[in-house]
């Protein structure tokens, strides 16, 4: 493991506890948390990661660095032949995704990001009912994550750093937009953002944009991560069809049917509701959410299997850094920055048309 720090630790724990896993090595340059765990906890650590690949045989690493260390160090490990998991977001800069995606592909390695939502329960049902065609035709979706992250102008960490973390779109919006891929599919383009600083200088606190699909369909994001009004982040998903609509969230999955459907018998018309709670397995070890251990475990399982192109691969989460590459060079102004790699930032062609006659 490479980065000790809040998601670096959960982690840690979640894998050692896991039983067909050895946990061999850990790297952090703090010397206060590598000095614990040596003395505590019996792991051999580093402050080098270059040193720790070299010295150690390993099958995979699990990198939980700041966002801006993801790429150099993802690299490294594809190049030594390791399986990967990296945390969210997966890359700063789209043509580093593109390039160890096609490193990994070229290697057959098993590689996986840790947009943990898709392995919760009541998430993993609204993709099941939206993928079954039991909506209809889908024509909205709306993503929403809301939470108490930055409260106040003064101090900050890498998160708050331009270069280093990306600020709420990439650490908040990022979920947000992962789920709307994996529920709806993935947006063509995106228009109308707005991002905005409540609190921090160098990056927004608030995000907002429509979202364009190429049959017509639209969307709206909308992320805020300066709202106190919620104890935790917060994040939901609302889909409308032309035969009803889900919303779902981290506790339930919502759908309204107006017909009965065979694609989903078992859903009647009106209201049907199903708890996270009845919709997810027992896991070996729980932290946080069995979605954490549920994760990693599917990466484990997917190193068995030689799995390379599973749930959450690199290939799919650079859908999502493509989606906040449109964002940001859309940016304020309403038009799309010099020299971006995005879709248009208006709507598609005859858009507007076929919503209005």
């Amino acid at each position: 493991m490479v980065g000790l720090g809040k998601m670096g630790l959960s982690h840690l724990a979640i894998v050692r506890a896991h039983p067909q896993v050895d946990l061999i090595a850990g790297c952090d340059s703090s010397s206060y948390l590598t000095d614990v765990l040596s003395r505590h906890a019996g792991l051999e650590c580093y402050a080098d990661f270059d040193r720790m690949l070299a010295n150690e045989q390993l099958d995979a690493v699990v990198v939980s660095t700041p966002s801006k260390m993801h790429a150099s160090m993802v690299h490294k490990a594809l190049d030594k032949g390791l399986h990967v998991f990296c945390e969210k977001p997966f890359v700063l800069d789209v043509n580093d995704g593109e390039r160890l995606v096609a490193l990994a592909d070229s290697k057959n390695l098993v590689t996986q990001v840790g947009y943990h939502y898709r392995f919760v329960g009541a998430f993993r049902e609204a993709a099941r009912v939206v993928k079954s065609g039991a909506l209809g035709t889908i024509h909205h979706v709306r993503a929403e994550a809301y939470g108490p992250v930055v409260l106040r102008p003064k101090g900050g960490t890498w998160r708050l750093a331009k270069d280093e973390g990306g600020g709420a779109l990439y650490d908040y919006a990022c979920h947000a937009i992962d789920l709307v891929n994996f529920i709806a599919g993935t947006p063509a383009s995106v228009g109308g953002v707005v991002r905005h600083g409540v609190f921090s200088r160098d990056v927004e606190d608030e995000v907002y944009c429509s979202l364009y699909y190429a049959n017509g369909a639209s969307g709206q994001l909308c992320v805020n991560w300066s709202d106190e009004s919620f104890r935790k982040m917060s994040t939901k998903i609302s889909v409308w069809g032309t035969n009803g609509r889900l919303t779902a969230d981290r506790q339930e999955c919502q759908t309204y049917l107006r017909e009965p459907t065979p694609a989903l018998p078992e859903l009647k018309t009106g209201w049907n509701v199903r708890y996270t709670t009845d919709l997810t397995e027992p896991v070996w070890y729980y932290l946080r959410g069995e979605e954490y251990s549920a994760q990693v475990d599917y990466f484990v399982k997917s190193i068995e299997a030689r799995r390379t192109q599973g749930e959450n691969s690199f290939r799919s989460a650079l859908e999502a850094d493509r989606i906040v590459s449109m964002i940001v060079a859309q940016g304020l102004s309403g038009a799309p920055s010099a020299g971006a790699v995005a879709a248009p930032a208006s709507a598609p062609a005859g858009f507007w048309k076929r919503l209005f006659g």
